[in-house]
């Protein structure tokens, strides 16, 4: 696109966004205080961006004077963008392989074997280290959550255990797996929107988690203490197979529609060898796995819809000016420094109002690579730190979705579940610490 042809900047086209979080938040807090269980995911994102898109239009008429026509295809352009119609096939196939590798049982043999290594004095560490493992393999905090609870749930109800701290435990192995994971939606999401390989990603997330994990882990062994505990003798390791096949593939560079392909065959193969699982029942599970991944992919369609046609009216060139403005008042003098701050802000700060850290991934991944060209960080390090300060403020929400899951399931209010989450805010400092350090400037 020519200067003569670029759209003028106007920071009024982002106004649409605000319409999309106005909704989105604010009936979430409406039915919070009406007692609404799960008040944040009442309204469906893919339905309150709606009105979003509607006002976009509206204004592209009068700021670019563009025709409905011309707004249909630019808006049908950006949704068919190769990087979100890729985005949207991947989660298919990550929710396809979520809801088999839970059906033919490797959900729970990994869950059962992985707190047998640990010794009862030590159970809090292991539920946290099962939880990572398992978010690590299956992309997932949600699913984690979903599959570890209950099994959380009989501790506290047999033993001498804070429920609060089991939940805190629980949602920092997590949100661990769910940063660091190669299939996970804000993994897809991030490395996408930033053109950033997922290896790459990986190997700068590394450097930060793993430091905050191991400060994790000595807390939760000083604050955890001995429990009694009965495991399923009935566990078998080929239940972890299809989780180590997915992790090493992935490590290796294989392209993930490969390797999660090949994950939902192996952990059908298994099923049907060890228990008997029917080909009817893997279809049906397939179909279920699709069709858990339908918001997230209507949501990323419109968003792609969305942001192109804020594009064309100027909003987003806009905000690059801003956030760049305000993050290099702080850091004047360090150009790549300023870019960081400003992409982990907006990760931040969008997540706030989302409650969903893929989400604010998606809004503001256009935004963040804008930045990341200009000021010479790479694909790989804008996409760690949208995907890093994304699920710390995740991880920190008591409206977010993993708080309110653990939360109802444990019966403690979910703000006691996000005071208890240690590993997020440990990996605020320990991130900002890293990249404080990695940007300095040296003679």
């Amino acid at each position: 696109m020519t200067d003569k042809e670029a759209p003028q900047e106007n920071l009024f086209a982002l106004f649409p966004f605000a319409i999309f979080l106005g909704l989105f938040l604010g009936t979430g807090i409406i039915l919070t205080l009406q007692g609404v269980d799960f008040a944040f995911y009442q309204l469906p994102a893919s339905i309150a961006i709606i009105p979003a898109i509607i006002a976009s239009m509206m204004i592209g008429k009068f700021l670019s004077k563009s025709t409905i026509e011309q707004q249909i295809v630019q808006f049908v352009s950006g949704a068919g963008h190769n990087n979100i119609t890729t985005m949207c096939i991947i989660y298919l196939l990550a929710g396809a392989f979520a809801v088999v590798a839970k059906a033919t049982g490797s959900v729970d043999a990994s869950v059962q074997l992985g707190l047998a290594i640990f010794p009862d004095y030590l159970l809090l560490p292991g539920l946290f280290l099962v939880a990572a493992f398992l978010s690590t393999a299956m992309g997932t905090s949600m699913g984690t959550i979903a599959a570890i609870a209950p099994v959380a749930l009989g501790f506290v109800e047999t033993a001498n255990l804070d429920a609060a701290l089991v939940a805190g435990c629980l949602v920092s192995g997590a949100i661990f797996g769910d940063n660091l994971s190669i299939i996970s939606d804000t993994t897809i999401a991030s490395t996408r929107s930033q053109g950033a390989h997922m290896k790459d990603k990986f190997k700068v997330n590394f450097k930060f988690a793993v430091p905050a994990a191991l400060i994790c882990l000595v807390i939760f062994t000083v604050l955890g203490g001995e429990i009694n505990n009965e495991l399923n003798s009935e566990s078998t390791v080929i239940g972890l197979i299809p989780y180590v096949v997915i992790l090493v593939l992935a490590l290796m560079g294989v392209n993930v529609f490969v390797v999660l392909i090949l994950g939902i065959l192996l952990a059908a193969a298994i099923g049907m060898i060890t228990n008997g699982y029917q080909l009817s029942a893997w279809l049906i599970d397939i179909t279920a796995g699709f069709s858990s991944m339908q918001d997230i992919f209507i949501l990323s369609l419109f968003i792609g819809g969305l942001s192109e046609l804020v594009s064309q009216q100027g909003g987003l060139s806009a905000l690059t000016r801003l956030i760049e403005t305000l993050a290099r008042k702080i850091t004047p003098n360090n150009k790549k420094r300023a870019a960081g701050l400003g992409i982990a802000g907006l990760a931040f700060i969008c997540n706030f109002f989302t409650a969903n850290n893929t989400v604010s991934i998606i809004i503001t991944g256009d935004t963040a690579k804008n930045l990341a060209t200009d000021s010479g960080l790479s694909p790989a390090e804008s996409a760690s730190l949208l995907d890093v300060f994304a699920c710390i403020n995740q991880g920190l929400l008591p409206y977010g979705a993993q708080a309110l899951l653990l939360g109802a399931t444990l019966h403690i209010s979910p703000l006691s579940v996000a005071s208890h989450a240690y590993y997020p805010m440990i990996l605020l400092f320990v991130a900002g610490f890293a990249f404080w350090r990695l940007t300095r400037k040296t003679k």
